[in-house]
């Protein structure tokens, strides 16, 4: 499908999800290892306020006390904070809310019809609050569109209670580049090429470069500059100052019903 209009008019919902992940976990040879959900689409769609599938999979979850890591910008995951927060008692869950800006018309710009900025910081606040691990990935950072504030994101994401931060540069893949080109000369004619230039920087010369371990964020100067902004903001705040707890695979077991051991 097409990223555009495509991503945001055709839906597609998988009802059966929950029954097909508790049909994986059951097998004898199933490894436990953390499940991520939101990576390549948001979990909490507008559709899943009625679908409930992502709630589904995190009943299966507690049950079968298996570790998942969450990432989202809609609000509808405080929805599931009871399951979340029975989950990461038990060190089985952690959170990351996609935090790109402050700005309410940016917001509707880049990001139409999600969570307002105010509404995410509520998200991480209440998150944190019931005890789930929660912190931000900021991103996508795009030079000369909400670069500048690198540093107030973080610090209101650190007030809410936000533990850790990550950042991800602006990628431009396949037909996003021509998706994001339109969208400047739309919405920010007189910095276009400034932008698109910066990019080109980052990106050797081209709008994109796949290659693994700097797709996320870029080579050059202005990509050292970005990484020393956060990483010094990030350390005043008292952010990702000790390195993370993995998330617990030893508590797993499956539901009663399943057959005895013989001894």
């Amino acid at each position: 499908m097409s990223p555009g209009l495509d991503f945001e008019t055709r839906l597609i919902a998988k009802p059966n999800a929950a029954e097909q992940l508790r049909r994986e976990l059951d097998k004898p040879g199933y490894r436990v290892s953390p499940i991520a959900l939101g990576v390549n689409t948001d979990a909490y769609q507008p559709v899943e306020k009625h679908r409930e599938i992502t709630r589904d999979v995190l009943k299966v979850l507690v049950e079968y006390r298996h570790p998942v890591s969450i990432i989202t910008k809609g609000a509808l995951i405080l929805r599931d904070l009871d399951l979340l927060s029975e989950l990461a008692h038990q060190g089985l869950c952690s959170v990351r809310v996609s935090l790109t800006t402050l700005d309410n018309t940016l917001k509707r710009q880049m990001e139409p019809r999600t969570a307002a900025p105010a509404t995410r910081l509520k998200v991480i606040r209440e998150l944190a609050a019931a005890g789930v691990p929660t912190g931000i990935i900021l991103g996508p950072v795009i030079p000369f569109i909400n670069d500048h504030e690198i540093e107030s994101i973080l610090g209101v994401a650190a007030e809410a209670g936000a533990e850790r931060a990550s950042w991800i540069m602006l990628r431009l893949p396949l037909e996003l580049d021509e998706l994001f080109q339109d969208w400047l000369q739309r919405h920010f004619p007189d910095r276009a090429s400034h932008v698109m230039n910066r990019m080109r920087d980052l990106r050797g010369g081209k709008s994109y470069d796949a290659q693994f371990g700097r797709r996320m964020t870029g080579t050059g100067p202005y990509a050292d500059l970005v990484r020393q902004r956060f990483a010094k903001r990030a350390r005043q705040l008292g952010l990702n100052l000790h390195q993370a707890e993995p998330l617990r695979s030893d508590l797993f077991r499956r539901p009663a019903g399943e057959q005895i051991g013989l001894f």
